[in-house]
């Protein structure tokens, strides 16, 4: 098998909750936990209003 072209590494840790941050390779630090409708599905009223992990992936894919 060929080696990797690419390999992403980042850390991921919990802040509060459902809240979590992750770190990339370069350092930059991105935050994500839950919004709208899967917020209130799940009677999360008191965790902040942050993008959920499909929402970085949905953006980074340009849909």
């Amino acid at each position: 098998m060929a080696d990797p072209f690419y390999v992403a590494r980042a850390e991921i840790g919990k802040v509060d909750g459902v809240q979590r941050r992750a770190t990339l390779e370069t350092g930059m630090a991105v935050d994500f936990g839950v919004h709208g409708a899967i917020k209130a599905h799940y009677g999360l009223d008191d965790a902040p209003d942050l993008p959920l992990p499909v929402d970085y992936i949905a953006a980074a894919v340009g849909t």
